[in-house]
């Protein structure tokens, strides 16, 4: 919104400033802090005095967790979700489709996590959604965001399209069917129609796997800023022709504008941590984990960096692929690979302390995310 201010440089020159990209970042980012911070307190006791009990805890989970962890309220994703939105709503280019792309998945997820997390909570059981129901909808919104993006991506590259021509152009191919492989110059797959299956599920893996992460005070909010720092330099350099162009990589015409709420959601994150930091006041529950995976998945698709999302991403996919391995293992063999799935559990069985975990872990992100930084070079 604050983006028409630029309009106003020939009265003064400090209104050019609302043209940079760097600029309304910045912006975004403190904005989104102070709105976390001042709203943090206030619904987190609107929250504990709702929910009384807080978040069911289970039983057969890591011991202690019943005696630190029981009363603890969550829904807490709702800071972070209000910080980004508002940020997001002032900082950004609202006619900017990859940004509403990104809003529609953040928002829808962070609904159906709500709803789940509301279930679990008024039912004091860990029964929310079914699983059928809530994949259907986060397919669904993955579905709606995914055909926005290749549309904008397809209208930048080919022009305005008429008479069915980005449908036919799902067959014909082109970059908004088109997934690069990273490491390399030149190397696309190309999926035509398949790519809006492939898009759906980058995202809604996305999402499911920060979820799955989300199980230790701080452990998953940390390494979501990590991943949206490191998507934050590939959405500017994936935006802007000439660095796109050094870098060999897929110039995407309105990414960067991504940058902003990328940079809304470091700054809603870090005030969250402030009250989600061991010992936690509020869990950021389904509400949170399932909009902020969804959000770093849609980032992805929209600037064609699917697969360095896997890398960047990667201590969510080896949380993720504990679980699978778990579970398909267990049915196969009815033994179990892990002490407890997913893996972060299986080192609090062995005896870690919670803090060594998530500090490791915040460790291990860090390096996957300079290793995804690194695909933008090694090619």
């Amino acid at each position: 919104m604050l983006k028409l201010l630029s309009g106003l440089e020939e009265y003064a020159q400090i209104f050019n400033l609302f043209k940079y990209i760097t600029f309304r970042t910045g912006g975004a980012i403190v904005t989104a802090l102070v709105v976390a911070f001042v709203i943090g307190a206030p619904m987190i006791a609107w929250l504990r005095k709702k929910q009384g009990r807080g978040q069911p805890i289970r039983e057969l989970g890591p011991e202690g967790h019943l005696l630190t962890k029981a009363g603890t309220p969550t829904m807490g994703g709702f800071i972070i979700l209000i910080s980004v939105g508002v940020a997001a709503l002032l900082w950004g280019d609202l006619q900017n489709p990859y940004v509403w792309s990104v809003l529609i998945v953040t928002a829808g997820f962070g609904a159906i996590g709500f709803i789940d997390d509301y279930r679990k909570v008024t039912k004091q059981s860990h029964d929310g959604l079914s699983g059928r129901l809530r994949l259907t909808l986060e397919f669904l919104i993955a579905l709606a965001a995914t055909l926005i993006m290749m549309a904008a991506q397809w209208v930048s590259t080919a022009g305005p399209s008429t008479d069915g021509q980005f449908w036919e152009a799902l067959f014909s191919g082109g970059m908004h069917t088109a997934v690069a492989v990273p490491f390399f110059k030149s190397v696309i797959l190309q999926l035509g129609p398949v790519f809006i299956f492939f898009a759906m599920f980058v995202i809604v893996g996305a999402g499911n796997a920060v979820n799955l992460t989300d199980g230790l005070d701080g452990l998953a909010i940390v390494p979501v800023m990590i991943a949206a720092v490191a998507f934050g330099f590939i959405c500017y350099f994936a935006g802007n022709a000439v660095y796109a162009n050094y870098l060999v990589i897929h110039h995407v015409r309105g990414a960067g504008e991504l940058c902003v709420l990328l940079g809304a959601l470091l700054g809603a994150s870090l005030g969250f941590l402030w009250y989600n930091a061991p010992p936690a006041r509020v869990f950021m529950g389904d509400t949170g984990s399932l909009a902020l995976g969804g959000m770093l998945g849609a980032v992805a698709v929209a600037t064609k960096h699917e697969i360095v999302l896997g890398v960047i991403g990667g201590l969510f996919v080896l949380e993720a692929l504990s679980v699978m391995i778990q579970v398909g293992w267990f049915k196969m063999t009815k033994k179990r690979v892990f002490l407890m799935a997913p893996f972060h559990h299986h080192f609090e069985k062995l005896g870690w302390a919670e803090p060594t975990i998530v500090i490791r872990f915040w460790i291990v992100a860090t390096i996957f995310a300079l290793a995804g930084l690194a695909t933008l070079k090694l090619r």
